[in-house]
């Protein structure tokens, strides 16, 4: 098993006009750095992303399954699926491997007809639904900088700046969270991706 089940930094929160995901980038093998390019931000359609702590072959598979089930949705449905299907689908997904789980904690969130929101899974699938979140390894810490600074009605640019600082924080401390930052911002008009230092 390569690195720990709970490896990485991720952070989810809900703007007025849309949801900010982000996550470092550091790949870890027990004590030993493997990557420093590691993508833990995964966009799943148009307006729905995830960011995923753990394992990550783990990763990688549950963004690939959750994306073809989302379109596969479309097709059958006629229509694109929508963020809270898109976490109940991934609720489920979670849950039927419970005893050969993935090894991840993840963030989903998007905007839809009900507005920006986002959902925190464990591995086993349980879903909750949460102004702003943090999971991982450094999780602890970068929900001190949440609490202390997330305001109800922040705007988009003031979430990503909020969630740099929470992962620069948890990096400081964790061992295994570093090396850069992915953000992706999700609004009405889509998603935009970009990359951040670390320090």
């Amino acid at each position: 098993m390569s690195g720990y089940p709970e490896s990485a930094t991720i952070v989810g929160i809900v703007c007025k006009n849309g949801v900010v995901l982000a996550a470092e980038k550091r790949v870890t093998y027990g004590r030993l750095i493997t990557s420093r390019t590691g993508k833990k931000v995964f966009k799943i359609t148009d307006n729905i992303g995830i960011t995923v702590a753990g394992l990550i072959a783990d990763m990688q598979v549950l963004s690939k399954e959750l994306e073809a089930m989302s379109r596969m949705y479309a097709m059958e449905q006629r229509k694109p699926i929508n963020l809270r299907a898109a976490a109940t689908l991934l609720s489920n997904i979670l849950y039927e491997r419970k005893m050969a789980p993935f090894f991840s904690q993840t963030i989903i969130g998007g905007v839809d007809e009900g507005g920006p929101a986002i959902y925190t899974l464990d591995l086993l699938g349980s879903l909750l639904k949460d102004a702003y979140a943090a999971a991982g390894s450094g999780s602890e810490i970068a929900l001190g900088t949440l609490e202390r600074s997330y305001k109800e009605g922040m705007d988009i640019n003031q979430g990503k700046d909020l969630a740099i600082r929470a992962i620069r924080a948890a990096a400081k401390r964790d061992v295994l969270s570093g090396e850069g930052i992915d953000v992706m911002t999700i609004t009405n008009k889509g998603i935009e991706i970009s990359e951040e230092s670390i320090t």
